[in-house]
């Protein structure tokens, strides 16, 4: 296993892992649980939409596969939202989701290779990029249809005469 590959299926009963969060969060008080939670259901959205099987070795993403899918993710659960809950839970930066990821590998929660490391979510996007940007409106070019729309000519309609 990964530490992009969570040992959450059945075997992993919902106790023990709120059990190892609460332990985490007591030794390392910087995320708030949700923040977890949050990082367990974005790893399973992410091997489902990269067609991952559910389990075995064949379930390892990477981890830029799984930053893509944690912003995915979130973008489709909080939509512009997302920074603010984001950072409610503490997370502000790619790197603190790196040390999410890593606290539950300590834990036992996830599972690691000899490759995988908190580097690799090191500068992995911009938040404000990432979250904030896909939700701000987008300017449009002027053309000259568009910007009279709207407004009445000052001209009184032709005559029938002067047609």
């Amino acid at each position: 296993m990964s530490p992009w590959t969570a040992d959450t299926e059945p075997v992993m009963h919902e106790d023990r892992f709120t059990e190892a969060v609460q332990a985490i969060c007591r030794e390392d008080p910087r995320y708030d649980i949700e923040a977890y939670f949050f990082i367990r259901e974005a790893l399973d959205f992410t091997g489902r939409s990269l067609g991952k099987p559910s389990r075995g070795e064949g379930r390892h993403v990477s981890g830029e596969e799984l930053l893509d899918g944690i912003r995915r993710y979130a973008l489709q659960e909080y939509g512009p939202m997302t920074l603010t809950v984001l950072d409610s839970w503490g997370i502000r930066r790619t790197e603190d989701l790196g040390e999410l990821v890593f606290n539950l590998v300590d834990r036992g929660i996830l599972g690691s290779t000899e490759e995988d490391k908190k580097e690799d979510f090191a500068a992995g996007y911009d938040f404000q990029e990432a979250f904030v940007e896909p939700f701000l409106p987008r300017e449009e070019p002027p053309s000259s249809s568009r910007s009279n729309q709207g407004r009445r000519s000052r001209r009184p309609p032709p005559k029938a005469s002067d047609r």
